[in-house]
């Protein structure tokens, strides 16, 4: 495929899919999208004439026809599991946004049907593994310059939240970033997870504990606490600070202008995740397309996102529990040890 664009299909064309649009077709290199599909046929059609795409109204349509070499599933979550499996039917490299699946069996049986099919070719959307911030940290780890790492303080903070966002939701789909990029940063999997609360913070609502704090225990002994507050009221910020036994590592500040406003000078910060990882997500989908057009994946797998959430499966079982909770899964297949 070298020498020629990647053509993708986009499945979901809410604003994640519509943003991948953009960014593929005015961005990057390497791709063109040139078919969408959605379930909203008059909405979808509007955006297929806006990117100057084809339409579908039949998502598992789309990924079977031969006009497509690539998919990307930007659907709601409870469908991923659907369109991911049409694609590995197809034998098409597929990118799908976190989560893999909603339920961990839903993920294990994509794990299953790719095994199956003898080939890799699921990649998930975890896009922290791209941070250029994240990578310094994994370099720092991996080479064991500082020594072994110890200990990990983390926050996942936002200015705020609508009501649909519930108690859950705070592992679920926030910190299930921490969960895969923290994972990734040590090499190694999770042995037990906990959830406490703090207090609430006056800007919640009736449906969530606001802030929470996740703390889990890797194999070897690390020990990691995450805090979530998603109701902060002023602004977007992620913390990871690795202590070593040489040295205190921390994520860097992405690069914002200096302001000087209200009688204060300081730096301008990032109102959310869109602004905050925008050159994690191009540095993302660019390196997915020149894998895919040289036929493998190297990005996070089917596995990581079926780990991923058995781990937030067993995080949430300890909040609702009140108790520190064992993570198990299954032994990775040599398939994915490649």
């Amino acid at each position: 495929m070298a020498g020629k664009d990647l053509r993708i299909g986009v499945v979901g064309t809410g604003a994640i899919g519509r943003t991948h649009i953009e960014r593929i077709n005015n961005k990057l290199q390497g791709a063109k999208v040139v078919a969408c599909a959605d379930v909203n046929v008059d909405f979808g059609k509007s955006v297929a004439e806006k990117y100057d795409c084809k339409f579908y109204a039949d998502g598992e349509e789309m990924i079977a026809s031969d006009d497509i070499d690539a998919v990307i599933v930007t659907t709601i979550d409870p469908y991923h599991e659907q369109y991911v499996m049409a694609a590995i039917k197809a034998g098409k490299y597929v990118f799908c946004e976190k989560p893999l699946a909603p339920e961990a069996e839903a993920c294990k049986r994509i794990v299953e049907a790719e095994v199956a099919g003898g080939k890799q070719l699921v990649q998930v959307g975890f896009m922290r593994r791209y941070d250029t911030g994240y990578r310094q940290l994994k370099a720092a780890i991996e080479n064991r310059t500082y020594g072994e790492p110890l200990m990990l303080h983390c926050a996942h903070r936002n200015p705020a939240v609508d009501e649909s966002y519930d108690t859950p939701m705070a592992v679920e789909n926030s910190m299930i970033h921490e969960i895969d990029v923290l994972r990734w940063l040590l090499n190694e999997d999770y042995a037990t997870a906990e959830v406490v609360f703090a207090k609430n913070t006056r800007r919640t609502h009736a449906n969530l504990m606001d802030p929470q704090i996740m703390i889990l225990t890797t194999k070897s002994g690390v020990r990691i606490d995450v805090e979530a507050f998603v109701n902060t009221g002023h602004c977007y910020d992620i913390k990871c600070e690795v202590v070593c036994e040489d040295a205190i590592l921390n994520l860097p500040e992405p690069s914002n202008i200096e302001v000087c406003a209200n009688a204060t000078r300081g730096h301008a910060i990032h109102s959310d995740w869109s602004t905050r990882f925008v050159d994690a997500y191009n540095t993302e989908i660019q390196e997915w397309i020149d894998a895919t057009k040289e036929g493998r994946v190297d990005g996070p797998t089917a596995w990581d996102g079926y780990v991923g959430q058995v781990t937030a499966k067993a995080a949430s079982k300890a909040r609702d529990e009140k108790k520190v909770v064992e993570i198990t899964f299954d032994e990775m297949p040599e398939f994915y040890k490649k």
